[in-house]
């Protein structure tokens, strides 16, 4: 899993991924938003990709009704 982290650098707050720098941005509330928001994302992903779904779960797709 991946960590995030950020840290002031001048007047600009450097945003972290695993000890890596990702991306600058002027306020500390937006990295925090952007942190927050990738965490979301990976852990929608991770539960999509999840094999403890069992196959004969029903799925929240539906098929489209034919047409006459």
């Amino acid at each position: 899993m991946t960590s995030y982290s950020m840290i002031k650098v001048g007047n600009d707050y450097v945003v972290q991924a695993n000890d890596k720098c990702i991306l600058k941005v002027g306020s500390r509330r937006r990295a925090a938003q952007l942190i927050s928001e990738a965490t979301g994302l990976l852990n929608a992903v991770a539960a999509v990709e999840s094999p403890d779904i069992a196959p004969d779960q029903p799925s929240l797709a539906r098929e489209a009704p034919e047409l006459p």
